[in-house]
């Protein structure tokens, strides 16, 4: 990118920082970093033809380029400005998000951003901002866990490159990370993001589905679906933890009960998984999620992003068709989030 540009889009940002200004100026971070991933985006062209580039990498942009064009032409997404450029960013992640609760509550933080709305994380382009983040707020006592993500969407505010974190992933995943941020800049309700990951995570599903299809892979399908069962059994483990978190908490007890039962919860939910990776033939996907120390903000974190799938899931197979699928889902954004998640998310806990 031309120094102008990158100066241009650094200075719009550092104003945005300074009309909605938050602890340590935290959108000047954003800023920098954006700044910083639009510097580094080569057109994917250019890359697949420079001579230096990878082999491993070439085939990876080629496939890249097949998935976006079999997005915009079969899965109706949008054909903007997203994937048509490679950023190596030089790291493993992108981004990394810093998720919090308080210490007794399953409910996460929020912040609210610009364009976003309000959201159950906050994002650092660098890890060492994150992990100080995550640092304060477990001295004031929540629970708190910090991710890396490999990608992230800017709702087509600007153009999204395809980064080199996803590379290494297996094609499914590759293709399938594709479709769902091509489906936030399709549809995005501001402050919902357990409908806006849903939306697009089913999209994500149906578009690896019918990519699977298209190239005559049945074994490969087969395989991509049992994965996903696996996917809702985690998820499942997962909410009925967080449903008796939630009653315990409401219970009145004192706090110095909570913390033993919320102890003894967090037992049983690595008891019940034990059971549930048998009932899969010793899969072990999942050992190293269930490895670390559990709290509350482990459970808030993957509540994000499966919580309405299912409901969204059903809205698809009454759809019988991704653009019905689309005006159904449309239809829910317009809705206030109380009955939005009332039709899709009805196994939320309260």
């Amino acid at each position: 990118m031309p120094l102008t540009r990158f100066s241009r889009y650094l200075r719009a940002w550092t104003l945005l920082c300074a009309c909605a200004p938050l602890s340590g100026c935290y959108l000047l971070q954003a800023a920098s970093g954006q700044a910083d991933v639009m510097a580094r985006s080569e057109p994917i062209p250019q890359v697949i033809a420079d001579p230096a580039t990878p082999d491993s990498v070439r085939a990876r942009l080629q496939l890249a380029q097949e998935a976006r064009e079999f997005a915009v032409s079969s899965l109706d997404l949008p054909d903007g400005r997203s994937f048509r450029k490679y950023a190596d960013l030089g790291r493993d992640y992108a981004v990394w998000n810093v998720v919090a609760t308080p210490e007794l509550s399953v409910e996460p933080r929020r912040w609210c951003f610009p364009v976003a709305g309000c959201v159950a994380y906050r994002g650092y382009f660098d890890e060492a901002g994150a992990q100080a983040q995550a640092r304060r707020l477990a001295r004031q006592g929540d629970d708190v866990t910090v991710g890396g993500v490999a990608t992230y969407s800017t709702l087509g505010r600007l153009p999204d490159p395809l980064f080199n974190t996803m590379l290494g992933w297996r094609e499914t995943r590759f293709v399938g990370t594709i479709f769902h941020e091509l489906a936030h800049e399709r549809l995005y309700v501001p402050g919902d993001s357990a409908f806006n990951e849903a939306f697009a995570s089913v999209v994500e599903e149906e578009g690896v589905r019918r990519w699977l299809i298209a190239s005559g892979r049945a074994t490969e399908l087969e395989a991509y679906e049992a994965s996903l069962v696996r996917q809702a059994d985690f998820a499942a483990l997962l909410r009925d933890a967080r449903e008796r978190l939630a009653t315990l908490y409401a219970s009145g007890r004192p706090p110095a009960e909570l913390r033993v039962e919320k102890q003894r919860e967090f037992g049983r939910l690595k008891f019940q998984y034990s059971l549930l990776r048998a009932q899969w033939g010793g899969y072990a996907g999942y050992d190293a999620w269930f490895a670390r120390t559990l709290s509350n903000a482990h459970l808030a974190a993957v509540a994000t992003y499966h919580d309405c799938v299912p409901g969204l899931r059903r809205e698809l197979a009454a759809a019988g068709s991704l653009p019905v699928f689309y005006e159904r889902a449309a239809a829910l954004a317009e809705l206030p989030m109380v009955e939005r998640h009332a039709a899709v998310c009805a196994e939320l806990p309260p």
